[in-house]
């Protein structure tokens, strides 16, 4: 929409109890006819160019005034001034006069109108002209009298009038979008930090779509994962306040940037845990999605390891994640009052994964026989026990995943070894190429003394 068209005086502007009429250049129409008559003296043809514009223009004042603006009724209005135009036979301060509040009404017009009420003026002009011409001849003369300069001095007084609202309306529009600008970066900076809270695949879809929140859920197929830290608690006990935060923040961050990439949903932190599922509201399908919940937790063991170096060089040590995953039927959607929701799981499933949660050893990740179904083709894992779980009457049978590069024929992508004095960790997937001469060479330094140590062990 085109600047104009937003600035122009609406037909119904309201403000403060004052309404704005959209066509006062038919005042001076109205004006301009009776003068015409006056001046004429009342002669048959400017009687009947009195009654021919006035009435319709009267029609126009009365229905337009509390109306939308329209199309036709902008044609009209400059029909009626151009057959005006026509009838002076184009007298040279009157025309112009006239013209300039044809102009003034094309350009607020709509941008695909402004060429048609041209072409509309142009021809009324011309039709009315040769019409005059036949009925007065060619002899009219208004140029040398007071008629032309009232005229022109009553459009000018109405253009100026004209400008004056469009731009106090453009004074006023461009307060209201600098108020709003605010509002709105202000609102966006609240959304951003909102939506910290709640997982990225339940607020998109209510912002893209302005879909209704409400208590509901249903049941699905989720694979459904709980992790901690193993030792965390006993850790906790010997650290100040400050370290702990640091410590689990630094964790979690991690943890979340893990999930979000391989697309879980990140339920909930309980302490030092996390719970994500996969298969709501965004499934892959069943086993593509117990897949992705395994790599992702595979993952998390495998920072895990780098995290636990950084920390054991801080003189933070035992710290390790255990990780529990099963695959089955839970109950997930917005559950609460109709002031507060959460959206969660809730069911057996969810319980089960605790559970392998708490059995698993630190660096284990344990997951139950409806997991290992469906991901047993794709990732080596060992039989880990039927166990006693809380809540379970049958015995649980419970699989360890092991790290995909260990028993495939391929070379280890971590290298993790600890004895008292001694720590080796490499990841070889952060490595640059650049690192390694620097790697051997700080290898062949430790070997060096090495061996220097056994030549002349303690005594």
């Amino acid at each position: 929409m085109a600047i104009l068209d937003v600035l122009r005086p609406p037909t119904l502007a309201k403000d403060d109890g004052i309404y704005q009429f959209d066509y006062p250049e038919l005042f001076v129409l109205l004006l301009s006819v009776a003068l015409i008559a006056l001046y004429f003296e009342f002669s048959p043809t400017s009687m009947a160019l009195l009654v021919v514009v006035s009435l319709p223009t009267l029609l126009i004042v009365i229905y337009n005034y509390r109306r939308q603006t329209s199309f036709w009724t902008s044609n009209l209005t400059v029909i009626l001034l151009s057959v005006v135009i026509g009838s002076v036979q184009l007298c040279t301060v009157i025309s112009l006069s006239l013209a300039l509040l044809i102009g003034a009404r094309i350009i607020v017009s709509q941008a695909d109108n402004q060429l048609k009420l041209a072409m509309v003026s142009i021809v009324t002009i011309v039709i009315f002209y040769y019409v005059s011409v036949i009925l007065n001849g060619a002899g009219m003369d208004c140029a040398r009298s007071w008629l032309p300069p009232v005229i022109l001095l009553v459009s000018i007084i109405t253009i100026l009038f004209q400008f004056r609202y469009i731009y106090q309306q453009y004074v006023k529009f461009e307060t209201d979008v600098n108020q709003s600008s605010k509002r709105l970066t202000t609102m966006v900076s609240v959304i951003n930090k909102l939506t910290r809270f709640v997982p990225p695949q339940i607020w998109q879809p209510i912002v893209k779509t302005d879909s209704p929140v409400s208590v509901s859920n249903k049941r699905v197929k989720l694979s459904i994962m709980f992790s901690d830290i193993a030792g965390f608690t006993e850790l906790s006990d010997s650290l100040s306040a400050d370290n702990l935060a640091d410590i689990l923040n630094t964790y979690m961050h991690c943890m979340t940037l893990i999930a979000s990439k391989h697309g879980a949903v990140l339920d909930k932190f309980i302490g030092d845990g996390m719970v994500c599922f996969f298969g709501e509201p965004d499934s892959r399908g069943t086993r593509q999605d117990a897949l992705d919940c395994v790599a992702m937790a595979v993952d998390m063991r495998r920072e895990m390891r780098s995290l636990r170096q950084r920390w054991r060089l801080m003189g933070f040590d035992g710290l390790d994640i255990r990780i529990g995953i099963t695959t089955g039927y839970c109950h997930v959607g917005n559950f609460g009052s109709s002031s507060r929701l959460s959206y969660t799981l809730i069911g057996k499933e969810a319980n089960l994964a605790s559970r392998l949660e708490l059995s698993a050893n630190k660096g284990e990740i344990l997951i139950s026989q409806n997991t290992y179904d469906y991901i047993c083709h794709d990732y080596e894992c060992q039989f880990a026990g039927d166990y006693d779980l809380k809540g379970f009457d049958d015995k649980v049978s419970a699989w360890q995943v092991l790290d995909p590069d260990v028993n495939n024929g391929r070379l280890s992508k971590w290298v993790d070894h600890t004895l008292p004095g001694f720590n080796l960790h490499l990841n070889f997937k952060d490595i640059k190429d650049d690192d390694y001469k620097d790697i051997r060479r700080r290898l062949r330094l430790a070997l060096e003394r090495i061996q220097e140590e056994e030549k002349n062990p303690k005594s």
